[in-house]
């Protein structure tokens, strides 16, 4: 319609809050807010999201493009919400479950008492069928579709609806896989059906059958919950001309898909909302100058870091969905239980403990005056005077009093009082997050002091200060809008899918037109979906730009149980083109393990995987830009006390974020408020203001005793 305001909306379901950005397309101005998030249905938070934003824009306002993160199918998973699951499989591989792999976490020394997890299946819902493929895909045995047919039945007389599928060697001919679903519809047509050589066509049985029983474990919880709001959005009518708006969802390997296809993939979704934080940080964090970034995205329940590097996360094919591996691309994501709704209570062994528990949305911390009880990280927080006393500016009033009694009364029964206990739950919950920044630098042979931190989410930059303290990175960045960062995010990420197929071949024997043969295949493949999702050269849902095909190979050392993933030129695979990927295989050899074999003439070169990516432009949006007044005296709104590192400072000033302007510093000790998001400035920092809004952060000496703030 004439006159209407076009938006692209965001919108992040976090465990506390649910995070909404609106951009509009012809101005780029950027809305951002909050809703409190609604577990017992997330679809219910979500509709009051974009109900809040289209309030806040007013009226004529219609919705191009609606972009999605969400933890639904992860949340299934962990909270075990998933109904019967079955699996079947060839005959005599009906341990493959059980079997798995000879590794545990963290290696045998450090995990002595460890105990194998339960398996996904119980062992009495599997089912075996008779037929063979060999690892080319030929045919040595024709499936047996009678037993076929009587493993339906079976599930269908049990009340068993979801069923999984891994047959032997499928991912190089997926026809018996194929054929077995026809009979599970034709047999069981209630059941919902996955199939491996849908889910992942890659080698590793295992895998793949763990990979496959994930997907259809979350795949009819994510679809009630995907077409739940897709009819909601329907109703509503916010599209240009009244209909539903395009709506599209994160997925793990850091792009997006449309509702509709996504119900298919649901295990695609299971990283959603941490990797849009990791994509969102990495972009604002590229703007800032920053392109060796460690992201820590703090929200209410935990904690999501990542490593950036040359301005793009790193992907792993290596994740897992709790205690469950997925060799699914993925934004390599570590998560530790500490939030701002993270709990603080005794150990058996009568030491102070933070998390992993959380409060969550409800009954939330005992600030928020909703029945919580037991002292969370943010009610340390609000009993040391760190937050204000009220959140999203005014709108949700913390009871600071609660706060002080929930932590007073934990502290009475570890002998220490309230400022002190205070104390102890935020260092504790700072080195939780600090031993998860570790993780994925310390532990995988990268230093963190060539790194940025880059903070962010509604709980990040609460324990900046700290962090630095602990682990000595080259410096700090807040972004603009940090409570908002991964609902931004979603905003800037591509249409992605990922088409893979094993192919294992030895370098010498590598035949170059049958590899390209494939990567035709899985390109055509590729280029379909995407035309699809209206990406035929140019234009498509959400103001999106063109098509691009991105190949890529997993090769490894012959004799090495992993491989190294390595770009493949576009142009044909020739013998030459073949080489040049091979030496690109040693020298990224070389950057993560430290050598190559390269000139070691009896060690081969072994291709395994081949891969192509599918993705679709979108249009990014730019950050808000702040223009304070002036200063940081200009930004000054009061004072109050605030304890930090065990001193009480009085009257400590107060700072409003949106009114400092670029250029402006701040010396701690100090705090920085914004709408969703506080920034406690300790003695011995400070904080300049960057021209892009942004806030970086570093420890410096304190400043001579005639120098003030300006």
């Amino acid at each position: 319609m004439a006159g209407q305001r076009r938006v692209r909306i965001g919108i992040d379901t976090g465990g506390t809050f649910t995070d909404v950005v609106a951009l509009d397309e012809d101005t780029g101005e950027l809305l951002a807010t909050k809703t409190p998030s609604t577990p017992a249905d997330p679809s219910a938070g979500f509709m009051n999201g974009v109900a809040k934003v289209l309030d806040l824009l007013g009226p004529p306002t219609a919705v191009s493009a609606l972009c999605h993160g969400t933890t639904v199918a992860t949340n299934l998973l962990l909270e075990g919400r998933t109904g019967p699951l079955g699996f079947i499989t060839t005959e005599g591989y009906e341990f493959i479950l059980e079997i798995a792999r000879q590794a545990v976490p963290d290696g045998y020394g450090n995990s002595y008492f460890w105990v194998k997890p339960d398996r996904i299946v119980p062992a009495d819902l599997v089912r075996t069928v008779g037929g063979r493929l060999d690892h080319t895909g030929a045919e040595i045995r024709p499936l047996d579709e009678g037993q076929a047919a009587a493993a339906a039945r079976w599930f269908r007389d049990r009340g068993v609806d979801t069923i999984g599928v891994c047959l032997l060697h499928s991912y190089a001919d997926p026809s018996h896989e194929r054929r077995l679903r026809e009979v599970l519809r034709a047999e069981h047509p209630g059941a919902t059906v996955s199939i491996s050589s849908d889910v992942l066509r890659e080698y590793r049985e295992y895998e793949r059958s763990m990979t496959t029983l994930v997907d259809a474990a979350v795949k009819p919880g994510v679809t009630r919950y995907i077409r739940g709001i897709g009819a909601r959005l329907a109703e509503a009518g916010a599209g240009p001309g009244g209909e539903r708006p395009p709506f599209l969802v994160m997925k793990s390997n850091g792009g997006v898909l449309s509702a509709d296809e996504v119900v298919h993939q649901p295990i695609s979704t299971v990283m959603s909302g941490p990797a849009a934080g990791a994509l969102g940080a990495a972009l604002l964090a590229g703007r800032a100058g920053y392109d060796r970034v460690l992201t820590l995205d703090g929200g209410g329940t935990s904690t999501d870091v990542s490593v950036v590097l040359d301005g793009e996360p790193g992907l792993t094919t290596e994740g897992s969905v709790g205690r469950y591996p997925s060799k699914i691309p993925m934004i390599d994501v570590v998560t530790v239980g500490a939030g701002g709704g993270s709990i603080a209570r005794i150990s058996p062994e009568g030491a102070l403990k933070v998390g992993p528990a959380s409060a969550g949305a409800e009954p939330g911390p005992a600030c928020y005056g909703r029945g919580g009880a037991e002292p969370t990280v943010t009610d340390a927080h609000a009993a040391l005077g760190r937050i204000p006393p009220h959140l999203l500016g005014g709108e949700m009033p913390l009871d600071v009093a609660a706060a002080e009694a929930a932590v007073a009364a934990l502290g009475d029964k570890l002998g220490m009082d309230a400022a002190e206990t205070a104390e102890g739950i935020l260092r504790i919950s700072a080195w939780n997050q600090a031993n998860a920044l570790r993780q994925v630098t310390v532990q995988r042979g990268l230093d963190v002091r060539d790194f940025h931190l880059v903070a962010f989410g509604g709980s990040g930059s609460l324990l900046l200060c700290p962090l630095l303290d602990i682990l000595g990175p080259a410096g700090a960045f807040v972004p603009p809008d940090p409570a908002n960062v991964s609902a931004f995010g979603l905003l800037s990420v591509d249409v992605r899918n990922d088409y893979v197929r094993t192919r294992v071949a030895r370098h010498a024997d590598l035949d170059p037109g049958a590899a390209e043969a494939v990567f035709a295949e899985l390109a055509g493949e590729a280029a379909e979906v995407l035309r699809a999702e209206g990406f035929a050269g140019e234009g498509g849902p959400g103001g999106v730009g063109g098509l691009r095909l991105e190949r890529s190979a997993d090769l490894r050392y012959f004799g090495q149980a992993y491989e190294v993933r390595v770009p493949v030129p576009a142009d044909p695979l020739d013998a030459a083109a073949a080489d040049a990927v091979a030496d690109a295989f040693h020298a990224a050899h070389r950057d993560l393990y430290g050598y190559d074999l390269r000139d070691n003439p009896e060690q081969q070169v072994e291709w395994v995987n081949l891969r192509v990516t599918g993705i679709g432009r979108i249009r990014r949006p730019e950050p808000r830009g702040l223009a304070g007044p002036g200063g940081a005296r200009d930004a000054r709104t009061g004072v109050r006390d605030v304890c930090f590192d065990g001193a009480v400072h009085r009257g400590t000033p107060v700072y409003l974020r949106d009114a400092l302007a670029p250029g402006s510093t701040v010396r701690g000790p100090a705090v920085i408020e914004e709408y969703a998001s506080t920034l406690p400035l300790h003695p011995g920092f400070t904080a300049r203001v960057h021209p892009d809004g942004g806030i970086a952060v570093t420890a410096e000496p304190a400043p001579a005793a005639e120098e003030v703030q300006r």
